[in-house]
């Protein structure tokens, strides 16, 4: 049963501007929130908030969320009981030279959202996770599991987001309010994030400049292509747990790729070859992800329908569009 408008954060970034667009295709009223920062260009966020501005029960609220007292007065004041959290600093790489960005967003940020929760009887709390609180470890045969153990980050984000776990597991059980952590597993797709690979490789082969393939191209990564993410957010979102529950899910594509396998489906979707150079790992980065996704299938049915070369097939599409069209 829905239950006044879902405020969903960080509804200017990748995975925010595709879930107010499905929510608000399946007729809920929803307020986004948005720092607009320039951890990557803004003009690209300025343009995801473009198409979502002027939808009938869309308001979109420029706010820093770790602001704690101007964030439970917006919950307040909307009454609001549903909540997407999905605000937060990204970057394995930029949390080495820019670790305090990863203090305030994911760490006092994450507080402010379950504070305003706890005080404003919040029915519902749907929160990002990532798979990277995983750490580096070999595939596994039936990939990562929820029960798996997440004591070994290998960088500050992985750090924060295995925290707001923490915080939140607490937060269910001293305050009774369900709550849902997502483990996101490398999302990709149109309107992505310009500082993930297959992005960055792509502005590389369109401007004729060789591409930095870091692990020596041996990593894998278990690629999911948003539109199956947001599937699965919703479906999460309408089964909440029980009461003062706190349940982890992983979001996935169940199916990791190698690096230079998505290198090759990535240039046969823009029918150019890059050139590559070979490097090393680079700290924080991880071998592998491998979700399992029994946990989540169960709960909602939630089966990944966009493989690799179609997905980077419509990101191709997008991106000729967008930047050329």
């Amino acid at each position: 049963m829905r239950d006044g408008p879902v405020i969903v954060t960080g509804a200017a970034g990748f995975i925010g501007m595709h879930l107010v667009e499905r929510l608000l295709d399946r007729g809920e009223t929803v307020i986004g929130v948005d720092a607009f920062n320039t951890y990557y260009d803004p003009a690209l966020k300025a343009a995801r908030a473009d198409r979502l501005d002027g939808r009938p029960g869309f308001t979109m609220i420029r706010m820093d969320i770790a602001e704690h007292e101007a964030f439970a007065e917006l919950v307040r004041a909307h009454g609001t009981k549903r909540i997407v959290h999905l605000a937060a600093q990204a970057g394995v790489r930029y949390s080495i030279d820019n670790p305090f960005a990863y203090q305030r967003s994911n760490l006092a940020g994450h507080l402010s959202v379950l504070e305003a929760a706890r005080h404003n009887g919040v029915t519902h709390l749907v929160y990002a996770s990532s798979s990277s609180v995983y750490g580096d470890r070999p595939l596994a045969g039936e990939g990562f599991r929820e029960t798996d153990p997440v004591d070994a980050p290998v960088s500050l984000y992985a750090a924060t987001k295995r925290a707001d776990e923490l915080m939140s597991i607490s937060y269910a059980k001293l305050y009774g309010f369900p709550m849902s952590a997502l483990r996101f597993f490398t999302v990709y797709g149109p309107w992505g994030r310009p500082d993930m690979a297959y992005f960055g490789f792509t502005q590389k082969i369109f401007a004729g400049q060789p591409i930095e393939v870091y692990g020596e191209g041996k990593m894998a990564r278990d690629f999911t292509y948003i539109d199956d993410i947001v599937d699965g957010i919703v479906g999460v979102l309408d089964h909440p747990p029980a009461k003062g529950k706190h349940e982890i899910y992983n979001i996935g594509d169940n199916d990791p790729v190698g690096l230079m396998e998505m290198i090759t489906t990535l240039e046969t979707a823009l029918g150019r070859e890059a050139v590559k150079i070979m490097r090393p790992m680079q700290p924080g980065d991880v071998t592998a992800t491998y979700a399992n996704i029994d946990k989540l299938t169960a709960l909602t049915g939630y089966k990944p329908k966009v493989k690799l070369a179609e997905g980077l097939t419509r990101f191709a599409d997008w991106y000729r569009s967008f930047y050329a069209g």
